[in-house]
C-alpha cells in the first residue's frame, strides 16, 4: 500500500490543525457526558454529568481529524465537498464540527457559537427532546444517517452522479466494511463517468474494532488488504499512526496527492472521452480506536481496544475516580486555549473554516431540495393506448410505460437530473425503450457482443438491489429524480434500507430547513401472479405489507389495473416530493379497461365503482372489489360468469388503485371518509375482495369500517410452485370460479338457488387441474377469455 512521505504543513499550520482537532474532540466528549459546566470554568462535579451516558466515542476522533483536514483542502482548492459518514453513531463529531464552522448555529439559532450555545449543544445530544447519537437528518450537511451500516459508499456514489464539480469524502468504518451492501458498493467505480460525474474519495477508517470484536480488515494483514482494495479498482494510500503530529503531516500530504490524482483522472477524461478507465485513489486511515481518550480504566486498557467503542467511562456519577478521569480527559484538550471568555471559538480556529456554502455543513447538495429542478414530464396523450370499450384491447403495461420513461429521459437530458435504476432487469421488465435515448452506465471492458453499454449511460444496473437503492437514495437526497424497477419478490432485499429512508423522510418533514426532495419511486413488476415459470422462490407480494408499517404521511401504494392507469400513476409519482411510492404492475399482455380520461379520473379518486361492469342500479346484492391487475381480471371474469348463470343477481364492481384509500381519513392523508366508504361498499352487503397480496392486509386497513364484518378477502396465501399462470390463482383461491363460489356462499338465500351453478364452478376447477397436468398450459377458455370482443 502506497504512503506519501511529504510534510506539507508548516509549524503554524500543524499547530492550528491540531488545535481545531482538539476543539472538535473536546466538543464531542462534552456532548457525550456534560449537562452543564461546559467550559470547565469550575471543577467538574457529578451533577454536571448526564444521568444516562449515551453515544459513541471510538470512531469520533478519527472523524474529527478528517473533518479538520478536509476543511484545509476545501479552502486551498475551493472545493465543493460533502462528507458522508459510514461508521455507526458518528454524530458527536459532525455536531461538533458543524457547530465550530457555524453552520449548526445558522440552522439552529437557539444554539449559538458561545458558552450558552455550547451548553445547549452538549445537553441536547442523545437527550430527550434533543438529537440522536448518529448522523441523523437533524444534523446539517448530512444525507446519510449511519444508524444502520452498509450504505455509505453507495450513497456517496449516488450523490456524485451528474455532479461534475463535487467531491464526496466517504468514511467507511472497518466494521461497516464487513457488510454485504458495502462489499458490493465498492464496484460503483465501474459506473462513474469521470467526464460528467463528480468524484468519490473512499476513506477506510481502520481503528481495529467493532462493538466487542476485532474488525476483519484490520487483521488480515496489509498485503491482503492492499490486494483486496486494488482488486476492487482502487489505488489505496495508507495513513497510519498514533502520534498526532505524524498523522497530521501524513494525512495532509496524502489528501493533497489523492486530490491531484482525482483532478488528473477527470481532466484526462474530459479532454479525451476515449481515455481508458483509471483506478481511483482511496485512503486507508489507521488510527487507534478512541484515540486521545482514557488509555486505561479500572486497570484494563481502553484506548486502542473495543472498550473505547461507546462510553469509555461509564460510572462517572458514582465513581470519584471515573469523574476525575473524565475531567483530566476533557482538560487534556486545553479548552482555555480554544474558546474565549464568551465561549466562542478563537480566531485561529475560525480561520480554518471554509466560507459560506463551501462549509460541509452548509453544502446545498446535502439539502438537495434546494437544488431540485422540476422534471419535464410529457403529456400522456401520446402514450396512452386507445380503449374503444373495456377489455377490447390488450397491451404490456410496462412496455408502454417504457416509452413514456424514454421520453421523460429525453426531455431532461439537458438538466442531467433523471436516472433509472434496477438490478439487471430493465429489459426483462419491458422498459428497454429507454435504450433509444441512453445506454446502461458501464465503465469496464466492453465486448463486441454487448448491447447498450455506455460510459455516459443513464440506466444504472448492477445485480445488487442494495447498491441500486443506495445510488438512488444518494441521487434523490442531493436533489435529482429517479425510478427503481425490480422483481416484486426480490425488492425485499432492501426492506431495511427503505426503513431507513422512510424514517429520514418522516424526520425531515418536521425540519423546516430541510427542503422536500423528489420521491423514491418503485415499480414492482414480474410479480407474484406472473412468476409461474420461475416458481415459488419468485412469488412474494409482501413488500407492500412491509412499507405500510411506515408513517402514513410518507407511504403511498398503487395497484394500477391496466396500461393507462399505470401511465397516470407513474406521472403522478414522478412529480411528487418526499414520498415512497410503490407501484405494482404486470409486464405481460393483459386487458385494458379504461381510456386515458377515465384512467386519470379513476386514479385521482384512488378507487371507484365501475358502472360498465356493474348491474346493481344502486342496490347491489354483493360488492365485488379488486386491487391489482390479475385480481381485477379474475374479478371481472367471475362477474361475467355470475351474470351469465345468475342474471338476476345485482353486482357492484369496485376497483382500488390507491390502496391507502381503504384506511379511514383519520389514519392516512389519502384515507376515504366513512360516509364515502359506506356509500361505495355498503354497510350490510357481502364484499368479496380480490387482492394482489396477502389478504390480511386488507382486513388490517379496513378493520374500523362499518362493513368490515361483511368483508371476505382473497389473495396470495403462500401457495405456489412452477405451474401455469391460471393455476397460481387457483392454488390461492383467487380464481374466477372460486370468487363466484364466494358470492354464492355469502349472498343471503343464494346458496340454495344456485346449487347447480356452484357445482359447475367446482367442476371447472377440477377440469383445470386435470388439463394442465396433461397439456402443460391453461385451458383454451382461460387463455382466450375476453370481457369484450378484441379489436383488430
Amino acid at each position: 500500500m502506497q504512503q506519501v512521505g511529504d510534510k506539507p504543513l508548516s509549524d503554524v499550520e500543524l499547530d492550528d490543525l491540531d488545535a481545531y482537532w482538539r476543539a472538535a474532540n473536546f466538543l464531542s466528549v462534552g456532548q457525550i457526558y456534560l449537562l452543564r459546566n461546559a467550559l470547565l470554568r469550575e471543577p467538574l462535579r457529578a451533577e454536571d454529568v448526564k444521568p444516562r451516558l449515551l453515544g459513541h466515542w471510538g470512531t469520533t476522533p478519527g472523524l474529527n481529524m478528517l473533518y479538520a483536514h478536509l476543511n484545509r483542502v476545501i479552502r486551498q482548492r475551493d472545493l465543493s465537498m460533502m462528507y458522508v459518514i459510514g461508521p455507526g453513531h458518528g454524530g458527536p463529531a459532525i455536531a461538533a464540527n458543524t457547530w465550530l464552522e457555524g453552520s449548526y448555529s445558522e440552522t439552529y439559532p437557539e444554539v449559538p457559537r458561545d458558552a450558552a450555545g455550547m451548553e445547549r449543544l452538549f445537553r441536547q445530544f442523545s437527550f430527550p427532546g434533543g438529537i440522536p447519537s448518529h448522523v441523523a437528518p437533524e444534523l446539517p450537511g448530512s444525507i446519510h444517517e449511519g444508524g444502520e451500516l452498509g450504505y455509505s459508499l453507495s450513497h456517496a456514489y449516488g450523490a456524485a452522479l451528474d455532479n461534475p464539480d463535487l467531491v464526496v469524502a466517504c468514511v467507511i468504518g472497518d466494521g461497516e466494511a464487513e457488510t454485504g451492501p458495502l462489499a458490493a458498493s465498492w464496484h460503483s467505480n465501474k459506473f462513474l463517468d469521470p467526464r460528467t460525474d463528480g468524484a468519490v474519495l473512499p476513506i477506510l477508517h481502520l481503528n481495529g474494532y467493532k462493538i466487542a470484536n476485532p474488525a476483519i480488515l484490520a487483521r488480515i494483514g496489509e498485503d491482503e488488504l492492499t490486494d483486496l482494495l486494488t482488486g476492487y479498482g482502487y489505488t489505496p494510500y495508507l495513513v497510519d499512526g498514533s502520534d498526532p503530529e505524524v498523522v497530521h503531516q501524513t494525512l495532509a500530504a496524502t489528501l493533497d496527492h489523492v486530490l491531484d490524482e482525482i483532478k488528473s483522472i477527470q481532466g484526462e477524461a474530459r479532454r479525451d472521452p476515449s481515455a481508458p478507465r483509471r483506478s481511483w485513489p482511496m485512503i486507508v486511515l489507521r488510527t487507534p480506536k478512541g484515540w486521545t481518550g482514557p488509555r486505561e480504566v479500572d486497570g484494563v486498557p481502553v484506548e486502542g481496544t473495543w472498550r473505547a467503542h461507546q462510553v469509555p467511562l461509564s460510572g462517572v456519577r458514582t465513581s470519584p475516580e471515573h469523574l476525575k478521569l473524565l475531567e483530566t480527559w476533557l482538560r487534556s484538550y486545553r479548552p482555555h486555549e480554544l474558546f474565549d471568555e464568551a465561549g466562542r471559538p478563537v480566531s485561529r480556529l475560525l480561520e480554518q473554516v471554509p466560507g459560506g456554502d463551501r462549509r460541509m455543513g452548509s453544502s446545498p447538495h446535502a439539502n438537495g431540495g434546494i437544488l431540485t429542478r422540476e422534471l419535464e414530464l410529457p403529456a400522456l396523450t401520446s402514450y396512452a393506448v386507445d380503449v374503444p370499450q373495456p377489455g377490447s384491447v390488450r397491451h404490456e403495461p410496462t412496455r408502454v410505460l417504457g416509452t413514456y420513461l424514454r421520453d421523460v429521459m429525453r426531455a431532461n437530458l439537458a438538466e442531467s437530473n433523471f436516472r433509472v435504476f434496477g438490478p439487471d432487469e430493465t429489459a426483462s421488465n419491458r422498459l428497454d425503450a429507454l435504450y433509444d435515448v441512453t445506454g446502461k452506465a458501464w465503465n469496464a471492458e466492453v465486448l463486441a457482443t454487448d448491447e447498450h453499454l455506455a460510459v455516459d449511460g443513464r440506466v444504472m444496473e448492477i445485480l445488487s438491489e442494495h447498491t441500486c437503492q443506495g445510488w438512488l437514495e444518494g441521487y434523490l437526497l442531493t436533489g435529482r429524480h429517479g425510478w427503481f424497477s425490480c422483481y416484486e419478490a426480490f425488492v425485499h432485499l432492501v426492506d431495511s434500507m427503505v426503513n431507513q429512508h422512510a424514517k429520514w423522510l418522516k424526520v425531515t418533514r418536521a425540519l423546516p430547513w430541510r427542503r422536500p426532495v423528489p420521491s423514491l419511486n418503485y415499480l414492482l413488476t414480474s410479480h407474484v401472479w406472473r412468476q409461474d415459470h420461475n416458481g415459488f422462490s419468485h412469488q412474494d407480494p409482501g413488500f407492500i405489507d412491509h412499507v405500510v408499517n411506515k408513517k402514513a404521511e410518507v407511504i403511498r401504494v398503487y395497484l394500477p389495473p391496466d396500461t393507462n392507469t399505470l401511465l397516470s400513476t407513474a406521472r403522478h409519482c414522478l412529480a411528487s416530493r418526499d414520498y415512497i411510492n410503490v407501484i405494482v404492475a404486470g409486464k405481460n399482455p393483459q386487458e385494458d379497461w379504461l381510456d386515458l380520461e377515465s384512467a386519470d379520473l379513476h386514479c385521482a379518486r384512488g378507487l371507484g365503482a365501475w358502472s360498465w361492469a356493474s348491474n346493481d342500479d344502486g342496490e347491489p346484492d354483493v360488492v365485488m372489489a379488486c386491487a391489482g391487475d390479475v385480481p381485477t381480471l379474475e374479478t371481472l371474469a367471475a362477474v361475467k360468469l355470475l351474470r351469465e348463470h345468475l342474471p338476476s343477481l345485482k353486482i357492484r364492481v369496485v376497483n382500488v388503485v390507491d390502496l391507502m384509500r381503504l384506511q379511514p381519513a383519520s389514519e392516512h392523508p389519502h384515507g376515504l371518509p366513512d360516509a364515502e366508504f359506506d356509500a361505495l361498499f355498503g354497510t350490510d352487503k357481502p364484499i368479496i375482495f380480490a387482492y394482489h397480496g396477502y389478504p390480511w392486509l386488507i382486513h388490517r386497513l379496513t378493520y374500523r369500517r362499518h362493513s368490515h364484518e361483511n368483508l371476505h378477502v382473497r389473495g396470495y396465501k403462500e401457495e405456489g410452485t412452477t405451474t401455469t399462470p391460471f393455476d397460481m390463482v387457483v392454488r390461492n383461491d383467487l380464481d374466477r370460479f372460486h370468487l363466484a363460489m364466494d358470492v354464492i356462499d355469502r349472498v343471503p338465500g343464494l346458496a340454495q338457488r344456485a346449487v347447480h351453478v356452484r357445482q359447475w364452478l367446482t367442476d371447472q376447477r377440477a377440469r383445470h387441474h386435470a388439463y394442465i397436468l396433461e397439456h402443460g398450459e391453461d385451458m383454451p377458455e382461460i387463455r382466450d377469455w375476453r370481457w369484450a370482443k378484441e379489436e383488430g
